[in-house]
C-alpha cells in the first residue's frame, strides 16, 4: 500500500524519512500542537506553497525548464475562487465553477507559451515567461470591473467554511472547531492528495523521459522521444498543479489580489525553496517550504528577543535589529546553500548512500 502510494520513491535515508513523517504529523495536527492564529497562518501557508513548489520542481527539477511564469497560474487558480464566489456566491457550486474555469484557463494559456516558447532555448524561455507573467499581473490590476483591480476582491466562502461556523459547543483538545480549522484540514487532504499525484508523476515512465531530456535533450530526441511534446506536457501539468494551489490559497484568506498570488517575490520564494530543499526531488518541496517559511514568519520575533537580550551591547543589538530580518534571511540562505548545495533531501541521500557503499 505504502508502495503504490509513494510509488516507489522512498526517502532512501532514515534521517529524511524521520524528517519527513515528522512534517507531515506537525502539519496534521499543527492546530493542536501549535494554537494560534498566526501558527495556524504559517501551517495552511506551508500546505500551500508545498504544493507550488512541487508543481514548479516539476518544470525546474525533473525537466531542467527555468519558467518564471509560474505565478501566473497560481494567480489563476486564486481568481477563479475568488472571481466564481464573488458573481455566483459562497456556494460550492461556485468554488467548483471557480476552480473548474481556472484549470480550463491555466490548461490553454500553458499549452499557447509551451508551443511557442518551449522551442526557445535557456534563457530566451525564461525571459518570454517573464515577460507573459508581467503582462498578466498587468492585465488583472487593470481589469477592474473583474479582479477588483488593485484592491483586489474580498469575498464570502461556504458557511462551513468560515470563521463564524461552531458546530460544537466545547473546545476539542483545547482548541474550538470552526470553520477555519474545517479549512485547513481541507487544506491539508488537497495538499497530500496532490503531492502524492505528483510523486506518481515523476516516477512513471514519463517521470523518466523527463528526466532524460533534464540530462540530455539531444541525447532523447535522437533515441527517439518528441522532446517539445513531454516538455509542453510537463508545463501543462505543472501549471494545473500550481493552479490548484492558488485556488487553496484564496479558499484560505478569502482575498485575492495583484500582489497576493501575481507578485515576483512569489516566484522568488519558489526558487529558493526548491533550492534549500533539492531540485528533482518532490520530498524538496515539503522541507524547503517547512524551513523557509517558518524563518520568514518567524526570524523578526527571534531577533526582537536577541535584539532585547542584548540591549547592553549596542553594537550587537543594532546588528539583531528585527529591521534586519531580510539580511539574516539572505545569510541563512548563503549557509544552505554552501553547505547544502543539492539540497537538504541531496545532502541527507548523499550521506545514507556512502553509509551504505
Amino acid at each position: 500500500m505504502l508502495n503504490r502510494l509513494l510509488s516507489g520513491d522512498y526517502p532512501r535515508s532514515k534521517v529524511l524519512a524521520v524528517i519527513l513523517v515528522t512534517l507531515l504529523l506537525g502539519l496534521a495536527f499543527a492546530p493542536f500542537l501549535f494554537p494560534g492564529v498566526k501558527a495556524l497562518s504559517v501551517a495552511a501557508k506551508v500546505l500551500i506553497f508545498v504544493v507550488l513548489v512541487a508543481s514548479f520542481d516539476l518544470l525546474l527539477g525533473y525537466t531542467g525548464i527555468v519558467s518564471f511564469a509560474h505565478t501566473m497560474f497560481f494567480g489563476i487558480g486564486a481568481y477563479g475562487i475568488a472571481v466564481a464566489t464573488t458573481r455566483l456566491g459562497p456556494t460550492w457550486t461556485a468554488l467548483g465553477v471557480g476552480v473548474g474555469g481556472a484549470l480550463l484557463l491555466s490548461l490553454l494559456l500553458s499549452l499557447a507559451v509551451g508551443l511557442f516558447s518551449l522551442r526557445v532555448r535557456a534563457i530566451f524561455f525564461a525571459m518570454i515567461t517573464l515577460a507573459v507573467a508581467a503582462a498578466f499581473q498587468t492585465l488583472a490590476s487593470q481589469l477592474s470591473d473583474i479582479t477588483g483591480g488593485e484592491d483586489g476582491l474580498t469575498f464570502k466562502v461556504p458557511e462551513i467554511l468560515s470563521p463564524s461556523f461552531e458546530p460544537f459547543d466545547d473546545p476539542f483538545l483545547g482548541v474550538t472547531i470552526d470553520g477555519r480549522l474545517i479549512c485547513y484540514y481541507l487544506l491539508f487532504v488537497t495538499a497530500v492528495a496532490l503531492v502524492l499525484a505528483l510523486l506518481r508523476i515523476v516516477n512513471s515512465p514519463f517521470g523518466r523521459v523527463l528526466q532524460a531530456i533534464r540530462e540530455n535533450e539531444f541525447r532523447a530526441e535522437a533515441i527517439g522521444y518528441r522532446v517539445v511534446v513531454y516538455r509542453t506536457t510537463s508545463s501543462v501539468l505543472s501549471a494545473l498543479f500550481a493552479t490548484m494551489a492558488g485556488a487553496m490559497l484564496a479558499l484560505w484568506l478569502r482575498y485575492n489580489g495583484p500582489d497576493t498570488s501575481l507578485s515576483f517575490e512569489i516566484m522568488m520564494d519558489c526558487l529558493l525553496i526548491v533550492v534549500i530543499g533539492g531540485m528533482g526531488t518532490i520530498y524538496g518541496s515539503a522541507i524547503g517550504a517547512v524551513l523557509f517559511l517558518v524563518a520568514q514568519s518567524y526570524l523578526q520575533d527571534l531577533l526582537r528577543l536577541g535584539h532585547e537580550a542584548t540591549s547592553g551591547l549596542p553594537w550587537l543589538s543594532a546588528l539583531l535589529s528585527p529591521d534586519r530580518w531580510l539580511l539574516w534571511l539572505g545569510v541563512l540562505f548563503v549557509l544552505s546553500v554552501y553547505y547544502f548545495p543539492t539540497g537538504v533531501v541531496g545532502r541527507l541521500r548523499a550521506a545514507a548512500a556512502r553509509k551504505a557503499g
